[in-house]
C-alpha cells in the first residue's frame, strides 16, 4: 500500500462515479431521512447530541474550503467521517451515531485514550469511500469530514445527505491541526467556548512538555514511516509536524522541499539520506519493524548510525501519535516524548 495513503486498512475503491451511481437508492433513502428530521425521538436525542444543556450558539457557522456552512439549531444526529473527528466530538461531550475508523481500532473505532467515552456503539462507516446510503440510513442532521482527502466529489455527496463540516481552506490530504479540528467541530455543535477551553488546556500540556525539554528546540527532526511499498517522510502542514514543531523542533528542511501536495513525499531507499536530521523518527506501518531497522541503507543514514533515532513500533504509541486528535495528543505526550528526548539527552 502507498505511504501517501498511510492506512493500515482502507475499503475497496468504487469508481469515479459512483455517487452518480448511488443517486437513486441514496434518494430513497433521503427521503425517509429528511421526513424524520422533522421530530425527534428521546432516542434519538441520547444517540448523538451533546451533554450540553441549552441550545447553544445557533446559528452556528464554520468556515470550509467549500464556503461557509451553517448549522441552524444543536444537532442531534452525528456522523463523524474525518480523521479524528469522532475523537474530537466525544471529547466535547457528544456521542457521534455513526464513525469511521481510520486506523483498523476495531470496537468503536478510537483509541484506548477515548476508551468507554460511548456510551452506544456507533455504526461504523468505511474510511477512504463511505458507504453513502448507509451513512443517510443513520438520517444524521450533521456530517463531520473535517480530516479527509478533501475532495470536492466526496463533498458533495455528504452534503445532499446533511450539512457538512468539510476541510478547512489549505487542509486537503488531512492536513488540520488537533486545534483547528476542535475549534470547527466545537463551532459547529454550538459550544466553542467549550472547544476553547479544551484546546487551551491542551496547549498547556504542549508548553509543560516544551518547558520540560529544553533540548527539543530548534533542534530539525524527521518523521518517516515503512509501508510494504516504500519509506517515506512527513510534510509540513500535517498532525504529526505539527505536533512536535509544537514541542520546539523543526522539520526536517529537506523533506519540506520536496514537499507536494499530499502529507508526505515517497523516499527511495537509495536517497534514505533525506531522512537524516537532529532526531529522526520512524514507524511501520503493515510491515515489521525489522523491515526497517535490518535494512543496511537505513543503518548508514547518519542521524540512525550516530543513535538519535527513534522507532514507533508500538502499535499504541504509534497510533497515538498517527491520530493526532484532542484526545489522543495528551496520550502522546506522556507516552512518546520521553522516547524523543531518550537520544538527544
Amino acid at each position: 500500500m502507498s505511504f501517501r495513503k498511510n492506512l493500515r486498512t482502507a475499503p475497496r475503491r468504487r469508481s469515479r462515479s459512483a455517487p452518480a451511481a448511488l443517486s437513486a437508492a441514496l434518494t430513497l433513502v433521503l427521503v425517509g431521512a429528511l421526513a424524520a428530521c422533522g421530530s425527534s425521538s428521546s432516542d434519538d436525542t441520547s444517540g448523538g447530541s451533546s451533554s450540553a444543556k441549552g441550545d447553544g450558539a445557533f446559528p452556528a457557522k464554520v468556515a470550509t474550503k467549500f464556503g461557509d456552512v451553517t448549522v441552524t439549531e444543536r444537532p442531534q444526529r452525528i456522523v463523524a467521517l474525518g480523521w479524528g473527528d469522532a475523537e474530537a466530538a466525544l471529547a466535547l461531550g457528544v456521542q457521534p451515531v455513526g464513525a469511521s475508523d481510520w486506523l483498523a481500532f476495531g470496537g468503536d473505532g478510537v483509541g484506548p485514550w477515548a476508551k468507554g467515552l460511548y456510551k452506544k456503539s456507533p455504526q461504523i462507516i468505511g474510511t477512504l469511500e463511505p458507504q453513502f446510503e448507509k451513512i443517510a440510513a443513520l438520517q444524521p442532521d450533521l456530517i463531520l469530514d473535517t480530516k479527509s482527502s478533501g475532495d470536492q466529489g466526496r463533498y458533495d455527496t455528504l452534503s445532499k445527505i446533511a450539512p457538512t463540516i468539510g476541510v478547512p481552506k489549505g487542509g486537503d490530504q488531512y492536513k488540520i491541526s488537533w486545534s483547528k479540528q476542535t475549534e470547527m467541530i466545537s463551532t459547529a455543535l454550538g459550544i466553542p467556548e467549550k472547544g476553547e477551553r479544551l484546546i487551551a488546556e491542551t496547549e498547556r500540556k504542549f508548553q509543560d512538555s516544551a518547558a520540560a525539554h529544553p533540548e527539543f528546540k530548534g533542534k530539525t527532526i524527521t518523521l518517516g514511516s515503512r509501508t510494504a511499498a516504500e519509506f517515506g517522510a512527513y510534510v509540513h502542514g500535517t498532525g504529526r509536524v505539527d505536533f512536535v514543531e509544537r514541542l520546539g523542533f523543526k522539520n526536517n528542511p529537506a523533506v519540506d522541499a520536496k514537499a507536494g501536495a499530499s502529507f508526505s513525499i515517497p523516499v527511495s531507499r537509495e536517497n534514505l539520506d533525506l531522512l537524516d536530521a537532529d532526531l529522526t523518527v520512524m514507524a511501520p506501518i503493515g510491515v515489521d519493524a525489522k523491515k526497517i531497522t535490518d535494512d543496511p541503507l537505513y543503518q548508514a543514514v547518519p542521524s540512525v548510525k550516530a543513535g538519535r533515532s527513534v522507532m514507533l513500533d508500538n502499535d499504541t504509541l504509534s497510533n497515538a501519535f498517527a491520530t493526532d486528535s484532542v484526545l489522543s495528543v495528551a496520550y502522546a505526550l506522556e507516552k512518546v516524548v520521553p522516547l524523543f528526548a531518550a537520544p538527544l539527552t
